[in-house]
């Protein structure tokens, strides 16, 4: 990280006790804000695919390492081994090859005959390792060099810096560089999981690392040894699972080991190997005089007898060598690492279909989901756990029915620099793998700047392509200014996403030529979720034939035409009625024209509802009505509602417009002219007087709809979240050669297969809806 570079750079230049200073100042900070992922991170007790257990039946495995960081702590090692060999234990020495102090064999020597562990720590101890591919591979030569030399099969980077791939080019066994959970660290993300595993070499970097997903091959797959090159086909990593000794007694004030006890107590409860890291150079003995550098030896002590007294001979106690020569034998790899996601919609969460369906696939899988999105009303709480989603209500929805342009804005605006400051915070406290953004606007993608500079992984999610949206909602034409200015913003916005999701075929092409993104955009519509809108039995017992529309209510709906169209329907079937759930610019007049033409008593509107209500309420319709006008932003725009009603089995009449006859036919809807209420009514009054005609729609409707849900879809967006955070080979080949991307738009038409590139998706659309 650039904070990371510059620290270590300036490092030698600060006296120890600013430096010191400096960590604390942050690490007291920080521990307010990681309660919940620190000491203990939930889900980390997980087992890794093919665990074997501990040998020997034992419950849990106790591994003890020392980092020497300085002459001082080189000295006290001898005074360490014989305090730890009279509790009964054994330990590893990590020492610098190349540091302040002078590695001698007989210091190595006496380290190895006692029946102890000597592993390499590091080349310099500068900060520097990980800096560059190339100068890690440089030094590398070096450290296979004293690896050999000194007999030692580990090695732990200086300062827990990583990159799990680039170990490869080490002749080691083991590598010991990584935690399950350590907010405090300058690297700070974890491998999740309290267990050692497998890291076998491949062509793409294992998985869960932010500087081990910025290339597909860091590796040279060949360690030096002595000159001469080696193949390994992998090493075991061991994470540290108990925080540190400097991070508890030197930078959080610690007076004493309860949190060590508490994290073994849970380890050992579930199984998992309790990793602890301790520096000889910090610990002070009872001869020694006190300082703002140093902790009591004595809390360590307490911790080896804690460990004695509470779980006797139940656990193994190896050396890391030992534990890498069984964990190889095995092989157990680990477990995907969870991700951490964060979406940000301008819309409500619970009412906006698409945006619930992607966080909760996330979410059912184990990834840790953040959503960032409005407030209905005031009665609503700004945090939230929907489910398995963790909901951020960060502003108030302003009055929807804005005209002027500034009205409009202004809200979007704050919203923007809301989210942005949010989303920051939650990134320096634990960072985010990948950011979903969901348009309108587009330019709520530099919400996610900070992260995207921290190498975070962007997806933009088109909803509504803007300039056309707009022009619709406020009278623009394609040659003003305000619609260059919003398709300059989009062509921005395009190229600071790594993957965008577009809401139709029609717009991807579109959108990809005026952007230029044609390398990272592709096509998933709007696909139902089957678990919300399936066939439901009816409970409605008025007797009254129920039209309805749910959705937005601006112009390019057309709920006027469709108001109009009732007029002439309710002659006919005086039981009819209008209803209409949602909200929008258009409300008041689409009120207003209910009440002049007579219909304040049968067409009836009702405030939007979340997703999982507005299902069944749309199960007890007898017929859906989606009358979008044909113009430049309706007649491309996929509305959602038709696959929603034909999931829940009611027959839907749709306007003839441009995207609805790309994917449906007369076997599926009843189309009419668009703009043309007449017709409306006459396809209206023919579908709810034609029994036959009805149920036919409805059940072709219905299994046209089965095809296209989003159990048929699902596995193409987890795997595109995949893609962009290095989860495999497997998955990365099926992302790079494109896949499938829609069942067939027409009834009877083959697969279709998205043939723009497999890094651009597209989705449909909540506002357009």
């Amino acid at each position: 990280m650039i904070r990371n570079r510059i620290y270590y750079g300036i490092k030698p230049l600060l006296p120890s006790s600013v430096r010191l200073g400096i960590r604390r100042w942050f690490a007291l900070r920080k521990r307010a804000q990681v309660d919940d992922v620190w000491p203990i991170k939930p889900g980390s007790e997980v087992r890794p695919q093919g665990w074997p257990g501990w040998p020997q039946g034992k419950q849990f495995a106790l591994v003890l390492t020392h980092d020497v960081e300085s002459s001082v702590g080189l000295e006290k090692v001898q005074r360490l081994m014989q305090l730890e060999l009279s509790l009964g234990f054994r330990s590893s020495f990590n020492l610098i090859p190349e540091g302040s102090y002078h590695v001698s064999p007989d210091v190595r020597n006496s380290i190895q005959k006692a029946g102890f562990e000597v592993g390499v720590h590091d080349l310099h101890h500068d900060g520097k390792l990980f800096l560059t591919q190339r100068e890690f591979r440089r030094n590398a030569i070096r450290i296979n060099q004293y690896l050999a030399e000194w007999k030692a099969g580990g090695f732990r980077s200086g300062f827990m810096l990583h990159n799990l791939d680039w170990i490869h080019d080490l002749n080691v066994r083991y590598d010991a560089s990584t935690f399950d959970t350590d907010p405090f660290e300058p690297q700070p993300q974890g491998r999740h999981t309290i267990f050692p595993f497998w890291v076998p070499r491949s062509a793409h970097p294992p998985d869960g690392h932010r500087g081990e997903k910025d290339s597909p091959r860091m590796g040279s797959g060949l360690a030096q040894t002595n000159g001469h090159s080696t193949i390994n086909d992998g090493y075991v990593e061991l994470p540290y699972t108990l925080p540190q000794d400097s991070t508890l007694f030197l930078l959080l004030g610690e007076r004493h080991p309860d949190i060590w006890f508490q994290k073994l107590d849970w380890v050992a409860r579930n199984g998992g190997m309790a990793l602890v890291n301790v520096h000889p150079d910090y610990a002070r003995f009872e001869d020694e005089a006190p300082s703002s550098r140093t902790y009591p030896i004595e809390f360590y002590t307490r911790f080896l007898r804690y460990a004695r007294q509470r779980y006797g001979d139940s656990f193994w106690q190896p050396l890391p060598r030992e534990v890498a020569a069984f964990i190889g034998q095995e092989k157990p790899h680990a477990r995907r690492r969870p991700r951490r996601i964060c979406m940000v919609t301008h819309s409500f969460y619970t009412s906006d279909a698409r945006v619930t369906r992607y966080a909760e696939a996330l979410a059912e899988r184990g990834d840790h989901v953040d959503v960032v999105a409005l407030r209905r009303s005031p009665d609503l709480p700004s945090k939230e756990t929907i489910g398995k989603v963790h909901l951020l209500r960060i502003q108030p929805r302003f009055a929807k029915n804005q005209t002027a342009r500034l009205a409009y804005l202004l809200p979007v605006l704050r919203f923007l620099l809301t989210s942005s400051a949010w989303i920051t915070r939650q990134h320096v406290r634990e960072p985010y793998d990948l950011l979903h953004i969901h348009n309108v606007p587009d330019f709520l993608i530099f919400a996610a700047w900070y992260p995207r500079l921290k190498g975070a992984k962007l997806i933009l999610d088109i909803h509504d392509i803007v300039p056309e949206f707009y022009a619709s909602k406020f009278g623009s034409r394609p040659n003003s200014f305000s619609f260059a200015l919003l398709t300059w913003i989009e062509r921005l916005s395009a190229r600071f996403a790594d993957r965008v999701i577009i809401a139709n075929h029609l717009w991807r092409d579109k959108y990809a030529h005026r952007t230029g993104a044609d390398g990272k955009c592709s096509v998933f519509i709007n696909n139902v979720d089957s678990d919300i809108f399936r066939p439901m039995p009816r409970r409605r017992p008025d007797g009254k034939l129920v039209v309805m529309f749910p959705g937005g209510l601006q112009r390019h709906q057309g709920l006027d035409i469709a108001i109009r169209a009732f007029q002439k329907v309710i002659v006919k079937v005086p039981s009819a009625e209008f209803h209409i759930y949602g909200d929008g610019n258009m409300k008041s007049e689409l009120v207003a024209l209910a009440k002049e033409l007579g219909l304040e008593r049968t067409v009836q509107f009702f405030k939007p509802l979340p997703v999982r209500s507005i299902a069944k309420i749309m199960a007890e319709a007898d017929l859906g009505v989606v009358p979008k006008r044909a113009d430049s932003f309706g007649n491309e725009a996929y509305s959602t509602k038709i696959m929603e009603f034909m999931s829940l089995g009611v027959p839907v009449v749709v306007s003839e417009t441009k995207i609805d006859r790309y994917y449906f036919d007369d076997s599926v809807v009843r189309f009419f002219e668009s703009g043309n209420p007449d017709a409306l009514a006459r396809a209206m009054l023919e579908v709810m007087c034609d029994q036959r005609l009805r149920e036919g729609l409805a059940t072709r409707g219905l299994e046209y709809a089965r095809r296209n849900n989003w159990e048929s879809r699902k596995a193409d967006y987890l795997d595109l979240v995949d893609s962009l955070t290095w989860r495999d080979q497997r998955t990365e080949q099926k992302s790079n050669h494109g896949g499938p991307i829609l069942a067939s738009p027409k009834v009877n038409s083959p697969e279709i297969l998205d043939t723009a590139g497999s890094q651009c998706v597209s989705t449909g659309s909540s506002r357009s809806s």
